[in-house]
């Protein structure tokens, strides 16, 4: 669901760890512990592993110490930001296959595309990446979903002014849901650099706020940690 599902998708070139979205169940979690126990992985940061504290949104952290997987950092969720519960996200997934025959199971991509709307700078070319490798690879195939999530969101001028071009009947649809829509079709490019910039502010805005509380938690766990003899 991170930086590794962006390399499979083409968006990124390298990760430097896993981020797994986790079925929330006692049986998985056991699961999930064996596998940690036997990649000899050590909890490296607050919070602990808690199936609540997983609930209310927390991440939990993890560094492998064993094998080609030593120093691989793995982080655990199992709630996101503004996305559905884990069997939606499963039902849509994305799966792949290597040259080996190993099987990877993937977010799909417009949720991804969603999760990565955080206040990390660096999340940002990462959602261009995306959606601009979508567009390349099925334009030639566009379908109403396709067009749909190409409308919402692309994040450059040009694109968009393509696209309304393309597609302009889906673009008037889609106005109201992401306004600045309507200066492409005008086309305003100005108007519309300064709209796409707004989009990303309101965004990071709300995950900030999104985390507040959850980092005032971990502030409280951090202490409490240190004064753990």
């Amino acid at each position: 669901m991170g930086g590794q599902a962006c390399v499979f998708y083409g968006a990124a070139q390298f990760s430097k760890d896993v981020d797994f979205v986790l079925l929330a169940s006692e049986e998985n979690f056991a699961r999930l512990l064996a596998a940690l126990d036997e990649l000899h992985a050590k909890r490296i940061a607050v919070p602990r592993f808690d199936p609540a504290l997983l609930a209310r949104g927390h991440a939990v952290h993890f560094r492998c110490q064993t094998g080609e997987a030593d120093g691989l950092r793995v982080d655990i969720m199992t709630r996101l930001r503004d996305l559905p519960t884990f069997d939606v996200l499963w039902s849509r997934r994305t799966t792949i296959s290597d040259e080996n025959g190993e099987m990877f199971e993937l977010m799909a991509i417009e949720d991804l595309v969603q999760a990565k709307k955080t206040q990390r700078e660096k999340d940002w070319p990462m959602i261009d990446g995306l959606v601009e490798g979508h567009y390349r690879v099925l334009s030639q195939e566009p379908t109403p979903e396709r067009i749909r999530f190409w409308l919402l969101e692309s994040r450059t001028p040009q694109r968009l002014a393509d696209l309304v071009q393309r597609f302009p009947a889906e673009a008037r649809t889609y106005c109201e849901r992401r306004p600045l829509l309507q200066f492409a079709l005008a086309p305003n490019s100005d108007r519309l650099r300064e709209a796409l910039d707004a989009e990303v502010r309101a965004e990071q805005a709300k995950d900030r706020a999104y985390w507040a509380p959850l980092k005032a938690e971990l502030e409280a766990f951090r202490r409490a940690e240190r004064k753990q003899p």
